[in-house]
């Protein structure tokens, strides 16, 4: 692991005041059995099932579906003009027309529970994520989840325990960590460039108000009814789980406590004002969740980690992405770096030259094929394409449910900070006691995707 999990001092104990409660961690029962370095199972071909077919779930479809080895043979989602869209653009592709659940609010059981699916997908609304990740998980299949896996501890508890009992994985989607950058800084982080590292932030800064009021998240504007429902970080992952990454997070280190901050609620009321008619359907509503949250996050080892959520302000699009240790430091939005003896005199210096040099073999394999067939930049399409490959190759994931757990309980955590007065709380050890043996992870050793069968795609 190099220099990324270098000697810094453990802060074993919680400071005075800490919520506790909520680092107690249910005992294995009978039958349970850890996940950790438990390779997927090979497949010729990987049979997908996707669960939501509305922006997210219809966007990744696409990547689904040229991803070598993969065949979309199931589709799911409340609306029956949706799934059906989704299944005929699938034979207009393939030739063969997926099985249609549809329907019905538990169409999803049938598709869980059928025998034509190896890996589910999930991206439904949030307060689906759990139902669905374990009944996937019940019916015997892997699964993928769009973040965050769940909203509650004791939810992502019992998905860890349904994972161990079903021996199969459950993973968070979390296609930020395979960004390119972000896996550039990951190999440099771990080659030791920034020495001991220290510190990071990361988060999500994305003006989304008018997605939010336009009915662009259905059904029914779901996730605007999160911000009149709970004050949290709701998903500061997609810039939380790249640091993590670079600091060994349950690979040598782990979260240790969290401590969260909100800002007044004001950014969507102020929107809503000047832009909503009258009638609208917002107009109901009353905003709880802050516009700026910020979580603070000191892991095991001393290091500090910095969550930031923020979707109701004015801004340029962040997901802050900097790393930091005894010997210099990396930032994006804008990217930039400082390291020692390379630098000095105070000055940034240009970011590039490192990015070509740590460049991850993920996007030096596919990166093409990423930007044609992906979107957010590709990462999509490499996430995608990687869990394929592993399952096509029997490789252990990158992602497990640990790593998921991890990262998503930044959102119950960070509501039962605020609600507390930004008391500091315990993060449970989702791994029980396993987080500080080093394993690989996102920074992974090189492998080709088996070649399709003749006949197959």
């Amino acid at each position: 692991m190099g220099l990324a999990a270098g000697a810094v001092a453990a802060s074993g104990a919680l400071p005075a005041g800490a919520v506790t409660e909520t680092a107690l961690a249910p005992g294995r029962k009978p039958g349970q059995r850890s996940m950790i370095g438990v390779p997927f199972e090979r497949h010729d071909e990987v049979r997908i099932g996707l669960i939501g077919l509305g922006n997210r779930g219809m966007g990744m479809l696409s990547g689904w579906l040229a991803v070598p080895g993969a065949v979309v043979t199931a589709v799911c989602d409340t609306v029956p003009d949706r799934a059906e869209r989704a299944a005929d653009t699938v034979r207009s592709e393939t030739g063969n027309r997926p099985t249609v659940h549809t329907g019905s609010d538990s169409a999803y059981e049938e598709l869980c529970a059928s025998d034509d699916v190896d890996l589910i997908y999930v991206a439904t609304p949030w307060e689906w994520h759990f139902r669905q990740g374990m009944a996937a998980l019940k019916g015997g299949k892997h699964v993928g989840i769009e973040l965050p896996i769940a909203t509650e501890l004791r939810e992502l508890w019992r998905l860890v325990d349904a994972s161990e009992r079903a021996n199969r994985h459950c993973f968070l989607m979390e296609n930020c960590s395979y960004g390119r950058n972000e896996l550039a800084i990951l190999r440099m982080a771990h080659d030791g460039l920034f020495g001991g590292l220290t510190h990071g932030h990361g988060g999500y800064l994305h003006d989304l108000r008018e997605l939010l009021f336009n009915g662009h998240y259905e059904p029914e504007d779901w996730r605007r009814a999160w911000h009149a429902k709970l004050d949290a970080s709701f998903y500061a992952m997609h810039g939380l789980a790249p640091i993590a990454a670079c600091m060994d997070v349950n690979r040598g280190d782990r979260f240790h406590y969290l401590t969260a901050t909100s800002s007044a609620a004001l950014g969507l009321a102020d929107y809503r004002e000047r832009f909503m008619p009258e009638g609208h359907p917002s107009w109901s509503d009353t905003y709880v969740k802050g516009d700026r949250t910020t979580s603070m996050i000191m892991t095991a080892k001393g290091r500090l980690v910095r969550a930031e959520h923020d979707v109701s302000s004015p801004r340029p699009y962040s997901r802050i992405n900097s790393i930091a240790g005894a010997r210099g430091i990396f930032e994006d939005y804008p990217t930039r770096i400082y390291v020692e003896p390379d630098h000095s005199g105070h000055q940034w210096a240009d970011a590039q030259p490192y990015l070509d040099r740590y460049d991850h073999w993920l996007w030096r394999k596919v990166g093409d094929d990423a930007e044609n067939n992906g979107g957010h930049g590709g990462m999509d399409y490499i996430l995608q394409w990687r869990i394929v490959q592993q399952m096509r190759t029997g490789l252990v994931p990158d992602i497990d449910v640990y790593d998921s757990a991890a990262w998503c309980a930044s959102v119950p955590l960070s509501g039962e900070s605020i609600r507390k007065g930004s008391r500091p709380v315990a993060v449970p050890d989702f791994t029980r006691g396993h987080w500080e043996e080093p394993r690989p992870g996102l920074d992974s050793e090189e492998t080709d995707m088996p070649a399709v069968r003749r006949g197959g795609r």
